[in-house]
């Protein structure tokens, strides 16, 4: 195994910066410094597949190649051509190119993309000794961002984003994202004793996320990353890691989680990624009314997404629901609530201020997750 260490780069979505900073953490990840919606951290090569496979709150892990200033079109290309591209692209490796620049000079992006592709080129050509590359071996997805004319560039390693992990095929309307859900169960605290109501279970996200949570189960066990296929990179890492993932499994937590909704078609869909996940027997699913929660026994947590107005119900219908939720979600010894919402006047509406409140995206969606307890 190589002791070569990288810096990485992980996005996330804004307001899960402290959740994901512990997740890293706990992994082993060294020199974390987080910003507004990523996290940048060092480690071996292990420390790339076991982010891959493990995190459960970041959309991709990339390998951060380096960052710079750049106000013209020369410093840019001046300065990627800079950039270690032949240690991961190989002769017949294909290297496309993709960003997004903001409050920047630079603000075409097709611009930026030809000037960095460019770039690239010229820094492996003088490499390999070709002037051709024809791009037909796996992907090397080349990432640019431009924030007030400071670039950085990164190789993704993940593929497909990290939010998909394989279950969820199909969503109810207005869906949580798997990556979202993850952040509000790490909030909640979850434990692999824990007890879980969604009364509108939707298409059993946050109940999944929970479930996986809880049992330890890494979410990315069981997909396939696209630096799987770099020749820089052995297999014998990724098999390494999938095998401690598995290891860390707790198959004996005594985790269990009731999800019900108005909805049969939702209550049927959540039972089939539930299925999916793996977690399908730690689910108990009943088309239900929200009238008929009442918090039993001595301690629970309820995760919750309702419907938000604009999209599935009109905004009155909403914001009825709302005060419904505050009727039966009653302050109770043992038992905590966590809503997320774009409304901002649920509080007043559910009749309660919440004990904490946080600011949470729901893809570009501003949302506040509000926690009784």
């Amino acid at each position: 195994m190589s002791d070569t260490q990288y810096t990485y780069l992980a996005p996330c979505l804004f307001g899960l910066e402290s959740v994901l900073s512990g997740e890293l953490r706990r992994m082993g990840a060294e020199e974390i410094r987080m910003t507004d919606g990523r996290a940048v951290f060092r480690g071996g090569i292990e420390l790339l597949a076991r982010a891959n496979i493990g995190l459960r709150t970041a959309e991709r892990v990339g390998i951060l190649l380096g960052t710079f200033a750049a106000r013209s079109f020369t410093q840019l290309f001046d300065e990627t051509v800079k950039l270690p591209f032949e240690a991961f692209i190989g002769k017949e490796d294909a290297f496309p190119v993709k960003g997004w620049s903001l409050k920047s000079g630079l603000h075409s992006i097709p611009d930026c993309q030809s000037i960095i592709k460019k770039a690239v080129v010229r820094r492996l050509e003088q490499t390999y000794g070709l002037s051709w590359f024809e791009e037909s071996g796996p992907v090397h997805q080349i990432q640019f961002s431009i924030l007030k004319d400071e670039v950085s560039i990164w190789l993704d390693t993940s593929g497909p984003g990290l939010h998909k992990r394989g279950y969820r095929k199909n969503a109810a309307e207005a869906p949580i994202k798997e990556t979202l859900a993850a952040g509000i169960v790490d909030l909640a605290h979850m434990r692999g004793d824990s007890a879980v109501t969604d009364p509108m279970c939707g298409s059993g996200t946050l109940l999944i996320e929970a479930a996986l949570h809880a049992f330890r189960i890494p979410p990315g066990v069981r997909r396939r990353f696209a630096a799987e296929s770099w020749d820089c990179f052995g297999s014998a890492v990724w098999q390494q890691e999938r095998q401690r993932a598995l290891e860390g499994i707790r198959k004996d937590a005594s985790f269990h989680a009731t999800g019900f909704d108005i909805d049969a078609a939702a209550v049927e869909l959540s039972g089939e990624n539930a299925a999916k996940a793996g977690v399908g027997k730690k689910l108990t699913l009943a088309v239900r009314d929200i009238g008929g929660f009442t918090p039993a026994g001595d301690r629970g947590i309820v995760l919750c997404n309702p419907p938000y107005g604009e999209r599935m119900l009109e905004l009155q219908q909403a914001e009825d629901l709302y005060r419904s939720m505050g009727r039966v979600f009653v302050p109770k010894p043992g038992w905590s609530y966590y809503i997320i919402s774009p409304h901002e006047e649920f509080e007043s509406l559910f009749g309660r201020r919440a004990a904490k409140r946080r600011k949470l995206y729901n893809g570009m969606i501003k949302c506040w997750l509000y926690m009784y307890f």
